[in-house]
């Protein structure tokens, strides 16, 4: 009897928070597959996917827009990892500095990711804040001489502005590790003699192994679905696949909607992959 007494308190949100996603799901999906009634279309087909996946304009850009949106987020979310492994190596053995270095990680997450790469594009552009001091020093001839750090084609600058945004997401993740029982492990490898990289090696990161790959995996997820930090600090070729199911969504032919959805769910469906392929590999490594 408590166990339904728990699912009937539970129903009004969850029946709300079902709906709304079911619906949005539902609707994605049959626009996907061209039913767009707006327009008088029906009829239900893949010819949005084949558009996509093989068409003469999207196939190509599709494919680029894929690779390069795995490039950025494979090397966005290693680098906050190993960044964040680092740190947390560093102070692992220091418990006072937890402490303002939550504060200060905290701080910065309440900062949204388009205002960051705003700040970034105008500090590290051609003709941003250090361009225009190092042209003032006499360091360049011009500002145009500064390194190209934002709208690259390699997407330097948006792979700097998320890692940016996501090693203090992980080092809370990785903090909160630390202070439930980091601290008495360390200290008792380096009694018996462990040097640093083997306290780090051998008894730190089977600790935030879980945690941490956990957290990754948000951040990748996170990076390879979000829009706006590309639309801002990215190139528009080649461009990562968010903003192209976003132009395709908000092209003035409406037509292109149904091949804005269909980008939409494969990145959903790319995802799903990950996670189940994560999962699985997890439950692998629990059960040896």
């Amino acid at each position: 009897m408590a166990k339904w007494r728990r699912w009937l308190g539970l129903a009004p949100a969850s029946i709300i928070i079902i709906g709304l996603f079911g619906g949005s799901l539902g609707y994605g999906i049959a626009q996907s597959l061209g039913w767009l009634p707006f327009l008088g279309q029906r009829q239900l087909s893949l010819a949005a996917y084949r558009n996509v996946l093989a068409g003469e304009q999207l196939g190509g850009q599709w494919w680029q827009a894929l690779l390069f949106s795995l490039w950025v987020s494979l090397a966005a979310t290693l680098g906050s990892a190993l960044i964040c492994l680092g740190l947390l190596s560093s102070i692992a053995e220091r418990q006072q500095q937890y402490r303002g270095l939550s504060t200060i990680s905290n701080l910065h997450l309440a900062i949204p990711h388009s205002v960051w790469a705003m700040a970034l594009l105008l500090v590290l552009s051609q003709s941003g804040i250090f361009a225009r001091i190092g042209f003032g020093l006499g360091w360049l001839d011009q500002p145009s001489d500064f390194p190209v750090l934002v709208r690259d084609r390699w997407g330097i600058g948006i792979i700097m502005a998320y890692i940016t945004k996501e090693v203090p997401f992980l080092l809370l993740i990785g903090l909160a590790t630390l202070r439930q029982q980091g601290r008495e492990y360390l200290l008792v490898a380096q009694s018996l003699g462990a040097n640093r990289w083997q306290r780090v090696r051998l008894v730190l990161w089977p600790l935030l192994a879980p945690s941490l790959i956990g957290g990754s995996l948000l951040v990748l997820s996170f990076i390879f679905g979000a829009y706006e930090v590309p639309a801002l600090v990215g190139v528009r070729y080649p461009e990562m696949l968010a903003t192209m199911a976003l132009e395709l969504f908000l092209n003035p032919d409406l037509h292109a909607r149904a091949e804005g959805m269909a980008v939409s769910l494969l990145m959903s469906l790319i995802i799903l992959v990950v996670i189940g392929l994560a999962w699985r590999w997890r439950r692998a490594e629990q059960q040896s």
